[in-house]
């Protein structure tokens, strides 16, 4: 352009031509846009073209796989109904009780005094976000008006915190600061305090809601599970912020203080902690069941006051660079990342044998939650730049960010990988391939996992089921909305249409199966509460728009209810 104009005559240049004169202000104004934004400019070029730089390209995301956040509708109402096949049923057969069984077409509760209403409660938000207004509006009336704490029975402190509490706090906020959600979450928030009157501060593992009183496990006297009593922190903060009451904050901070104080080289934490000196016992090591969330809650209460609280942070990282070290593993044959678990052994013979650590090659299907948890923390925790984009540049992580981005779409795959049998869907535990487990003389062995112990024409193992868990679809929504990548939604629509084909009831509702390789499928007569409040809710959101509780407002917590972020306004912190 500027050659062209160079070399035209001064009587040219003087004359007044209206179409060039607007050529030139288009021409210049492009030519400045393309000057200041060029980096985005040049990202959807190479997005549009199917390209990208390799120096800028993270794994798990494919420039011919983007396609945006926008919602995919048909697959998101497909959802929508399967959500109230599963919550008609239960309302026809059993509403305002703890749990559903669709065979027998029959609800049950928790205690013989009588439940708290676990599935309603956890089910609110997922209606609210849904837009089921008619059966939205019965489930709050029977909280109004049927929903009571007054229960001489033990329930679960850390399942009441994460599913009621967390449930009652979320419809709260979802629902536009709905008073008697707010007011019935205190009142079980003040039942449940004098759980944390213990002399380490740990939480016990029981209260009585009825009597206000902390009750032993009698299964684990003097012990509470590590998972369990730091996995309640959302939910207790949250609701000291929306009261300006700092006691709940305080109590379940302390557990975090206790805990940080009580750290065992180098850095993983056993399953089980002693509740009267509050710390560490010798116990398995496992992202598993009684481990999980505890990783979990590190990066989330780091998020959820909008990344002030730098404790939570060093915390988290200090234990994923542990679990890096220790628990991640390859797999013989495809080179599957999984996370194995460590088993403390003694000669028993020997009372001065030294304690020794055994590497178990088992993985269960709770652990497929930490995929998306790694890569929420490589663009939280592990990032460079405030807002990362979508999906995330190379140069915009830290070198610790690369490596949980790397590892998280590993994991997920490996998740994927195990959702590889007759029915499509991953049993509760697998089992993976080592050289030393003399398989090699089998004939047809797998080579990279198995469930132990499923052999044909016996009843299958606990391992073998399938209980309608989130953890897989979980990850999912996370790495599609840190990605847009197509993908990841495949994936899901997938797994709903195996639970479609197996887990469906056809007179309502959905329920457990037995083996995920056994075609046709038995069931067991139970549908879980997490179903309607994670499995479902997670599927919906992955084919919702970006918008739709975006990840830069809000953090789930560990049942799937949305909690918003905020900048806490009561002093925080320890050290």
């Amino acid at each position: 352009m500027s050659r062209r104009y160079c070399c035209q005559t001064s009587g040219q240049q003087n004359a007044f031509n209206m179409p060039r004169y607007f050529s030139l202000f288009v021409a210049l104004a492009t030519a400045f846009a393309l000057y200041q934004y060029s980096d985005f400019v040049g990202r959807g070029v190479q997005v549009w073209l199917g390209q990208d730089e390799p120096s800028r390209q993270l794994p798990g995301w494919s420039p011919s796989s983007y396609i945006g956040l926008e919602a995919d509708i048909t697959k998101r109402d497909a959802i929508v109904a399967a959500f109230r096949h599963a919550w008609l049923a239960y309302e026809r057969d059993a509403m305002g009780a703890d749990e559903y069984h669709p065979i027998s077409r029959k609800g049950s509760n928790l205690t013989e005094e009588g439940g708290i209403g676990y599935t309603v409660v956890d089910a609110l938000d997922t209606m609210l976000l849904m837009g089921l207004d008619a059966e939205y509006q019965r489930a709050r009336t029977w909280v109004e008006e049927k929903m009571t704490f007054e229960r001489d029975a033990d329930f679960n402190t850390f399942e009441t915190t994460i599913r009621v509490l967390g449930g009652l706090l979320s419809a709260y906020h979802l629902s536009g600061g709905d008073a008697l959600y707010l007011t019935r979450a205190r009142d079980l928030a003040d039942r449940m305090l004098p759980v944390f009157d213990t002399p380490s501060g740990l939480p016990l593992s029981m209260v009585n809601l009825q009597k206000r009183q902390g009750v032993h496990d009698k299964d684990n006297p003097g012990l509470v599970s590590t998972a369990e009593v730091s996995t309640i922190q959302l939910e207790f903060r949250y609701l000291s912020e929306l009261t300006d009451v700092d006691v709940y904050w305080k109590k379940a901070e302390r557990v975090m203080a206790v805990i940080r104080t009580a750290r065992m080289p180098p850095g993983l934490a056993s399953i089980f902690m002693d509740v009267r000196e509050g710390r560490f016992i010798t116990s398995a090591i496992r992202l598993g069941s009684r481990g999980d969330s505890y990783y979990e809650y590190l990066l989330k209460q780091f998020i959820q006051t909008d990344r002030t609280e730098g404790v939570y942070r060093e915390m988290y990282e200090d234990a994923v660079q542990a679990i890096h070290d220790h628990l991640v593993q390859k797999s013989l044959a495809s080179g599957l990342t999984y996370t194995a678990e460590l088993i403390p052994e003694r000669n028993s013979a020997d009372p001065h044998a030294q304690l020794s650590w055994r590497l178990t090659p088992k993985q269960d299907f709770l652990v497929c939650f930490f995929g998306g948890n790694l890569l929420l923390s490589a663009t939280r925790s592990g990032a460079l730049v405030q807002d990362v984009s979508v999906p995330p540049r190379l140069e915009e992580l830290s070198e610790v960010g690369r490596r949980d981005w790397t590892t998280g779409v590993e994991l997920i795959r490996t998740c994927m990988d195990t959702h590889d049998t007759k029915t499509g869907l991953a049993p509760e535990i697998a089992h993976f391939r080592i050289p030393s487990d003399n398989m090699q003389s089998v004939l047809n062995a797998p080579g990279d996992w198995y469930i132990k112990g499923a052999r044909a024409g016996e009843f299958p193992p606990y391992d073998a089921r399938y209980m309608l868990r989130p953890e897989t679809v979980e990850s999912l929504f996370v790495a599609f909305r840190l990605t847009g990548d197509k993908r990841y939604r495949e994936h899901g629509w997938a797994i709903f249409r195996a639970i479609e084909a197996h887990c469906r009831i056809p007179s309502g509702g959905y329920a457990t199966i037995v083996n995920v390789d056994e075609v046709p499928v038995r069931h067991e007569d139970k549908m879980e509460t997490f179903f309607l409040s994670e499995t479902l809710k997670y599927l919906f959101l992955l084919f919702s728009d970006g918008d739709t509780i975006p990840l830069s407002k809000y953090v789930f917590n560990t049942e799937a209810h949305p909690l918003p972020i905020f900048t806490p306004s009561i002093r925080t912190g320890f050290s």
